[in-house]
């Protein structure tokens, strides 16, 4: 079956060699693939494409050669047509809610797609099956508090794990309606200091030092003034942040355009910060830049600045392996990259573009307010996040 799957790559037109083929068998014998099939798909995957453009063609091979595996590695049509006009989720109490089993990122994974090997018909309004509108863990419309969406916009923002293909925007860097407050509340971040040779005449002290020698000129230099403010911009981007594509694109134009940062560099994630931050909004792993990378290539004196609306399902934030995306395997827990940034960085800041009012209902967003000074995503909240970055203490 291995050998199937070499010449069926092959076949395919996938440009596998020989010693990829060798890393995959090697890899197969320290037991990396933790005895899994879906750990398998993903190592193998690893090993053998050298190209995300390669992606949907091993997909293809890999479903042919492990019969059976086709529903379990991507959502086929037919069931995305019984999940199109969901049902309307029964209003629950919380003590029905509290009933419901709440499952661990490998159990929930492991029984939707046994639950979709069997299914062979739509349901609605049910507890068991994929479907909609119901208290299945399985499908989107429905309540469930450990629950992987299937399709279907997100709408409780309970999900634990979501299957879909993931397509963001990248925020603009070119608006230029509305961004004169959003530049004007930008520009206390121009951080002057003396620095460098003095090669500047301090006219003051030249007086000073002058009365002080009878008359006798004696010219006093200092070092020039520079602009030393370097800016770290980590910005959620998809699902919940959807609704706030213009005035972040807003604020990321402006802080382009801001002629007061001597350095900046801006990278994307998705809910929460893991292993990896990336470019661009695709998400993709030719953009990806490990997060550890970050704390080598930037020192403590840089300022971050993290946009997002904290709002997840509390074991992407608490839980290994949390990501809401099943096929990325995230061992460290969200919360411990984020206490990692806010250690080695002097001044950190969150920008939440959610109603001020709701932050105490979430979970999710309480839990990150422990760690970063967090304020709202408007002018006067960014007047607030400049000040705590430069020094200014601010009460979040």
């Amino acid at each position: 079956m291995f050998l199937d799957l070499f010449y069926g790559l092959r076949k395919a037109g996938i440009p596998v060699a020989m010693q990829e083929w060798r890393m995959l068998l090697e890899s197969l014998e320290q037991g990396m693939h933790a005895c899994s099939l879906l750990h398998f798909y993903h190592l193998s995957r690893a090993c053998l494409v050298k190209s995300e453009v390669w992606f949907d063609a091993f997909d293809a091979v890999f479903a042919e050669v492990f019969e059976g595996v086709e529903g379990a590695l991507d959502i086929e049509d037919e069931v995305m047509k019984w999940l199109r006009d969901p049902k309307a989720a029964e209003q629950l109490t919380a003590e029905q809610l509290a009933e419901l089993e709440r499952l661990t990122h490998s159990e929930l994974m492991k029984r939707f797609l046994e639950t979709l090997a069997e299914q062979d018909e739509r349901h609605d309004g049910g507890g068991r099956w994929v479907g909609t509108g119901g208290r299945s863990p399985y499908g989107h419309g429905g309540v469930h508090p450990t629950g992987i969406r299937v399709g279907g916009p997100g709408r409780n923002r309970s999900a634990m794990k979501v299957a879909e293909e993931r397509r963001f925007r990248d925020y603009r860097t070119d608006q230029t309606l509305d961004l004169r407050q959003t530049r004007v509340a930008l520009r206390r971040l121009r951080n002057l200091t003396r620095s460098g040779n003095a090669s500047e005449l301090d006219l003051d002290e030249t007086i000073d030092e002058t009365c002080r020698n009878g008359g006798e000129i004696e010219l006093v230099f200092r070092p020039p003034k520079r602009n030393n403010l370097r800016l770290l911009l980590l910005m959620d981007v998809g699902g919940t942040m959807d609704p706030y594509y213009e005035p972040v694109s807003r604020l990321l134009t402006a802080l382009h355009e801001e002629r007061g940062i001597r350095d900046f560099r801006s990278y994307y994630f998705h809910n929460c910060i893991y292993e990896h931050v990336f470019k661009t909004a695709r998400l993709a792993a030719s953009d990806a830049v490990p997060t550890g990378e970050l704390f080598r290539m930037l020192n403590e004196r840089w300022k971050v600045l993290v946009v997002g609306d904290a709002a997840m399902h509390p074991a992407e934030l608490l839980q290994s392996y949390g990501n809401i995306d099943p096929r990325v395997v995230s061992e460290t827990p969200g919360i411990d990259w984020l206490h990692r940034i806010a250690a080695h960085f002097n001044r950190s800041v969150w920008l939440n573009p959610d109603d001020k009012r709701y932050w105490d209902q979430t979970q999710t967003t309480r839990v990150i307010r422990r760690t970063f000074p967090m304020f709202q995503l408007s002018v006067d909240g960014i007047s607030e996040a400049v000040q705590a970055l430069i020094g200014a203490r601010v009460q979040a």
